[in-house]
């Protein structure tokens, strides 16, 4: 007897080729159900419908089809078990030897702007992983195919072992399977949750689960004796995975950490203005605006030039050729914008090894932030939103002009991506000290201060946390800042403003915190 094969895809790539050779080089009789028996009749190849196998209509809209006890049980027979075969003759069943499912694309549907709750539910699938679930669970017998990638592996199993698939090949096809079902429900229960999460922004799932397909092997991690590998998440590529590099050598586990920490940076600066950011080890060395963006990314090169050697370079616009031509002036690790032109590709070809990437979305970050701990994970939502400026109380007699409120905002917006105790000196939107990662706050002052230097005059201090004393503050007046921009909430707030207002100080509180650790 032929052997048998059932085929029902959402996703058809590949479907007529592999269906073809099924039939005319491995002599199978295929068995398939709406679309995918449509295409295939189209294509002019001999298939079964699923409804005529079974004797069973489909019903509710082709919402009930293959779930049918002759399918089911034609996939999980155990062919050498004599009660099973039984069964099969009994109910005059065949069994399957090849199941090919993919499911409904979930995932791209809720991906639609304006896509509604309904129209998200009615691409659940549920015959689907049924059948990818029992196939991969019987893979001892049978083998299940759930990515067009795997077509043309099975197929050259298939002749290199004479029509019998390897078992080893079957496991791996079940565990891709698994990993498959895996992922599309935990797609579902992330997007039903998210009705919670944008009704009680601060709540989080009772139940969180992180499903990833392998991007890319890493040649290591942090440090060489440590093993790595780049995960996305989604069946479609997004973020990082969707990025375009242009050129440069392959991009290391570091590199994507410093590549994400540039990418949030980035994306607190609107594209009216051009802006450039260039990082460290995830601490931005120099941030400034511009009047075009080679100016911009010249000056946040200038902010710190030792510090942006072999530096992550991140920009708000398409590169140009002036800003090629500025890049190309110093080592640099990687860079990342929203576009290139081709004069700008050209410039850059120059230094092969310099890793360029092309993020068109680069103000889509995750929903959400895991960070592992023995025994489990923190989930935080991430600190994205966009701070008002509007809110911030102006609590001393000196009060900021608009050209002041400009660059406390600006020093505001970098403070928040520098790792706590946080330290920012800027003057006329160019970073002029950062003091970053300290273990106290007056160690952070004392370093930003000294990297301004003589430039701190006139110029504008952020803190991402509280003065607990007003040390800092007379400190900071002593270097030359006019203006100190700070969350507030301390009890000691008062000898901290009655401190800035001894000294002539501005003195702004946001009310909000940007703690990054």
């Amino acid at each position: 007897m032929a052997r048998l094969a059932l085929l029902s895809v959402s996703d058809k790539t590949g479907l007529v080729d592999l269906a073809q050779t099924l039939v005319k080089e491995f002599e199978f009789d295929l068995i398939s159900s709406g679309g995918t028996a449509r295409t295939l009749v189209e294509a002019g190849i001999p298939v079964t419908k699923v409804s005529d196998y079974t004797g069973s209509p489909e019903i509710l809209g082709g919402r009930v089809k293959t779930l049918h006890p002759r399918i089911h049980g034609g996939i999980l027979a155990r062919q050498d078990l004599p009660e099973d075969q039984a069964d099969l003759a009994d109910n005059n069943i065949r069994p399957f030897d090849l199941v090919v499912v993919n499911l409904y694309p979930f995932e791209q549907t809720i991906a639609q702007p304006g896509v509604t709750l309904s129209a998200a539910i009615e691409q659940i699938d549920i015959g689907g992983p049924t059948l990818v679930r029992a196939a991969a669970k019987n893979h001892g017998y049978l083998t299940i195919l759930c990515q067009p990638a795997q077509y043309a592996p099975y197929l050259e199993a298939m002749r290199v072992h004479q029509g019998e698939v390897p078992l080893a090949f079957r496991q791996a096809c079940a565990r891709a399977a698994f990993w498959h079902t895996a992922t599309y429900d935990q797609a579902i229960a992330t997007y039903l949750t998210q009705a919670q999460a944008d009704a009680e922004p601060l709540a989080l799932p009772e139940q969180w689960a992180l499903v990833g397909q392998r991007q890319a092997p890493l040649r290591y991690g942090e440090n060489p004796h440590q093993g790595a590998a780049w995960y996305r998440t989604g069946t479609a590529p997004t973020g990082w995975a969707g990025a375009e590099q242009l050129q440069g050598k392959e991009l290391s586990y570091n590199n994507l950490v410093d590549l994400e920490a540039a990418r949030r940076i980035i994306a607190e600066f609107p594209a009216d203005q051009p802006a450039a950011a260039v990082l460290k080890h995830t601490n931005p060395c120099g941030v400034a605006l511009g009047d075009s963006l080679a100016s911009a990314y010249q000056r946040a090169y200038e902010a710190d030039a030792v510090s942006a050697f072999g530096g992550i370079v991140a920009l708000n616009r398409p590169i140009d050729a002036a800003t090629a031509q500025q890049l190309t002036g110093t080592f640099l690790e990687c860079i990342v914008a929203p576009g290139c032109d081709g004069t700008a590709r050209e410039i850059l070809a120059k230094k092969p090894n310099l890793r360029v990437l092309l993020l068109e979305d680069f103000r889509t970050g995750p929903g959400q932030i895991v960070q592992a701990i023995a025994g489990g994970f923190l989930l935080q939502n991430p600190d994205t939103d966009q701070d008002d400026p509007t809110t911030w109380q102006i609590v001393t007699e000196a009060k900021p002009t608009e050209a002041d409120r400009s660059e406390l905002l600006f020093a505001w917006r970098v403070v928040k991506h520098v790792k706590s105790n946080a330290i920012v000196v800027t003057h006329h939107h160019q970073t002029l000290g950062i003091g970053a990662g300290q273990m106290n706050r007056v160690g952070s002052v004392n370093l930003a201060l000294t990297q301004a230097g003589a430039k701190a005059q006139g110029a504008i201090l952020a803190s991402d946390g509280f003065f607990p004393f007003d040390d800092s503050v007379r400190t900071a007046a002593a270097a030359g800042i006019r203006a100190i921009v700070q969350p507030g909430g301390s009890r000691r707030d008062e000898d901290s403003i009655q401190a800035a207002n001894e000294l002539g100080l501005i003195m702004v509180i946001t009310g909000r915190r940007h703690f990054l650790h």
